[in-house]
């Protein structure tokens, strides 16, 4: 259903119009190993907007990732090129900083992308955050996106950029959220925008 140029303005995508953002995916995941979303993904959008809410994963210390599937591929393992960097600051204000971190980056990468690291996996942590790819029906450009992220960790909160372009000219039409490694629990939200 479209959502209305006030709830669009709210969302963060000010100046659209109603009918211009499009919710197509809602799920709550409880104890899944991944999140794969596998229809939606088409030429009807220039835009897809992914929002994941309050990941909180089985393992302790975890990174949550992004992987991709051209159309009528399986195995979530296109080639990403990426760059990510993070600031962070501890509350009992011993640490804080930013950093360009070239462990999460990817050059001609096939693994999952980093979209939020290092997430507690106490009651009381999680990350959030949102990923926007564009264009993935094209199939004469690389596909770009890019993300933020933010989580808490026990003792600090952080906050991770992360950008990029998966590396193929054919249509991307899947996208599969998983950590690092164990379950996760969690909200995920997929918008198409016009």
């Amino acid at each position: 259903m479209p959502l209305g140029f006030h709830k669009a303005t709210l969302f963060g995508v000010a100046g659209v119009s109603t009918g211009d953002v499009v919710l197509l995916h809602d799920q709550d995941y409880s104890g899944v190993a991944s999140a794969s979303i596998t229809s939606g993904i088409d030429s009807t959008y220039g835009e897809y907007i992914f929002k994941y809410y309050n990941i909180n994963p089985a393992t302790d210390a975890v990174d949550f990732l992004v992987q991709f599937n051209v159309a009528g591929e399986s195995g979530f393992n296109e080639t990403i090129t990426s760059t990510a960097f993070m600031p962070h600051h501890y509350e009992d204000d011993s640490s804080s900083g930013l950093a360009y971190s070239t462990s999460y980056d990817q050059a001609q990468g096939t693994a999952g992308q980093i979209i939020a690291e290092n997430i507690g996996n106490g009651s009381d942590e999680s990350a959030s955050g949102e990923l926007h790819l564009f264009n993935p029906s094209s199939t004469t450009y690389v596909k770009h996106f890019y993300g933020r992220s933010v989580n808490y960790a026990g003792t600090y909160g952080g906050d991770m950029f992360a950008a990029g372009y998966i590396n193929v000219t054919a249509a991307i039409t899947n996208v599969q959220f998983t950590m690092e490694s164990g379950n996760f629990d969690g909200t995920i939200k997929m918008w198409g925008v016009k």
